[in-house]
């Protein structure tokens, strides 16, 4: 492939002829940029372009004026006939709005960017609470739990819903309506759309996972910025979508060897989660990496104190001279609050001290505040969505439970600082969920009529009784025999029992004959009352998936007043942004 500088190149963007001679640039049209934030610059021709022809101007000016540098042209990208145009680590320093124009000498096309500044820094740290797949019948479930309900009444509040401030914010991706949980938390972190799977960079056509356009993460500029520490804990693996999100640029979320390598690149002060495996080297046990590297190692001798329990995490993050933090809990995904603390299921007999999120978040906090620039933590209450795509509703609300006593413990530390810090919390997406109801079940022995027909809708419904929860929320158990009715409407083939799964979390389906399909997991076919029920997803689709519906967000602290009315996803950076004052350089 042969590669040069197009001397003569220039930039704006509407759209001139076809879709399919049309350009394809990125950042894409109406893209609002922080100044000052990093960002590679693309222009994707549809075929083969004479550089001597190829122009791109910015506000009527030569790119490469406007820049600083011009872009090197691609005669044929990918061995295809298809030229472009990358320049790559580029930011404008100026506010307003940037017009560009793209050519290549028969087709062009025209485009905005919105380039917005902060103003002056009003908060000293932020945490941003995802409650990953959150929907609002997790939110309401959650509180019909964890507080009760009498006579129509909840008794208390949840701490995600007892903030001042709240919006509804948009999820679509830049290629779908129904986004992903990479490119969802991708656009909290660097306030730009992507593609489903792909986080920190715009997805581009090229085959490399690694090559897409990037721009830059909160993460990345806190530091470069203020020098301000950075946090990022999970329940879920490290390497998964949304805490990768917040450092990886990446077009394949599946690649959790190279995400592992950009977290050892980023180095975030606090790294919390499961996903051990990916750590560690092919040749020990419980390695999963492709290649000999052992990044524990790696991260210890670059100074991190690392655990793999709840106590050593407690004992390293009290002891003052702990400022950088590696744990990791399990090899996989950890367990969620409802197996660790009553049902004793999942892997909780292999890595039985996995520590609670809160206690997480408590570890997290007093590390963090040991660097007095400030922070940027992110934490992700993530297993909500995973139990959810498996239709194991019970395990999703505990885990929401958890999430709320995350929150409540960050509200109860800034308060006590004098509220120098921004709260955010919101979820990445949702699921398509609904509370409808009650189902009467005693379990106790065969029912004489069909579990579908024990569940109680209107005024038969009534309320749930669950027993009185125990001092952080949580009832002891879930058996019970009228218990909320959590439906999704996006499934697949499986066998419905409508009862709480008190082994190990729920399986919907197993693979099917054809390759690539999936069919009902006869697990609990022979449960009493269990109904095969054929799902209205296709054969590919092994679980419930995401739907498009605003998600909740709900914030305090200094700069949460941005929160209000209907917003999208690049707005929640935007507030961040702001509230931090990463535009001013202040």
């Amino acid at each position: 492939m042969r590669r040069f500088l197009a001397a003569a190149a220039g930039i704006a963007i509407s759209m001139v002829g076809s879709v399919g001679s049309a350009q394809t640039v990125y950042p894409i049209d109406r893209a609002d940029i922080l100044v000052g934030a990093r960002f590679d610059f693309k222009v994707e021709f549809a075929g083969l372009a004479d550089p001597t022809k190829v122009s791109a101007t910015v506000n009527g000016k030569d790119h490469a004026e406007v820049f600083g540098k011009a872009a090197t042209f691609v005669e044929r990208e990918d061995a295809k006939d298809q030229s472009a145009l990358i320049l790559r680590d580029v930011s404008l320093a100026q506010p307003g709005i940037y017009r560009l124009r793209v050519s290549d000498g028969v087709n062009s096309r025209e485009l905005e960017w919105n380039v917005y500044d902060s103003g002056p820094r009003k908060a000293k740290n932020v945490i941003l609470f995802i409650g990953d797949g959150m929907s609002l019948a997790h939110r309401v479930a959650a509180r019909v739990l964890a507080k009760g309900i009498a006579e129509g009444k909840a008794r208390g509040k949840l701490a995600i819903d007892d903030m001042p401030h709240m919006a509804l914010v948009a999820t679509a991706g830049s290629d779908s309506i129904i986004t992903d949980s990479a490119n969802s938390a991708s656009a909290y972190a660097t306030g730009h759309k992507s593609a489903v799977n792909a986080m920190g960079v715009y997805a581009d056509r090229t085959f490399d996972p690694l090559d897409d356009p990037k721009v830059e993460t909160i993460s990345s500029l806190v530091k470069r910025r203020h020098g301000m520490a950075v946090g990022i804990v999970t329940n879920t693996e490290i390497e998964d979508a949304t805490p990768a999100a917040m450092v990886a640029h990446v077009r394949r979320r599946s690649e959790y060897d190279r995400i592992v390598e950009q977290f050892f690149a980023a180095k975030p002060d606090v790294i919390m989660g499961g996903g051990r495996a990916n750590f560690l080297p092919r040749s020990v046990e419980g390695g999963k990496r492709r290649d000999d590297s052992d990044f524990v190692a790696q991260f210890r001798d670059a100074g991190y104190s690392v655990a793999s329990t709840g106590p050593e995490m407690t004992s390293l993050a009290d002891d003052a001279k702990t400022t950088k933090l590696l744990g990791l809990f399990t090899l996989g995904n950890m367990d969620g609050a409802l197996d660790r603390k009553i049902l004793k299921g999942g892997t909780v007999g292999k890595f039985p001290q996995q520590p609670d999120l809160t206690e997480q978040v408590s570890a997290a906090l007093k590390v963090l505040a040991r660097n007095e620039a400030g922070f940027f933590l992110m934490v992700e209450s993530g297993m909500i969505d995973k139990y959810t795509h498996l239709l194991d509703m019970e395990r999703a609300v505990y885990d929401t439970i958890m999430l709320d006593n995350a929150v409540k413990l960050a509200r109860d530390w800034a308060s006590a600082r004098g509220d120098d810090t921004l709260i955010l919390v919101v979820a990445d997406h949702t699921h398509p969920i609904g509370l409808v109801g009650t189902i009467e079940d005693d379990m106790a022995s065969i029912p004489n009529v069909p579990m579908r027909e024990r569940v109680r809708v209107y005024e038969r419904a009534g309320f749930p009784n669950y027993p009185t929860p125990d001092a952080e929320g949580y009832p002891a158990r879930v058996d019970v025999s009228r218990r909320l009715a959590l439906f999704s409407a996006s499934l697949p083939d499986h066998y419905e029992t409508f009862r709480p799964k008190l082994d190990n979390p729920n399986d919907p389906t197993v693979a099917g004959k054809e390759p690539g399909t999936y069919v009902a997991n006869e697990r609990y076919k022979n449960v009493p009352g269990a109904v095969l029920r054929f799902g209205n997803l296709p054969a590919m689709i092994n679980a419930d998936v995401h739907s498009g519906e605003d998600v909740i967000l709900t914030a305090a602290g200094p700069g949460s007043d941005r929160v209000r009315g209907q917003m999208d996803n690049t707005e929640v950076f935007r507030i961040m942004a702001e509230a931090l004052g990463l535009g001013s350089g202040d």
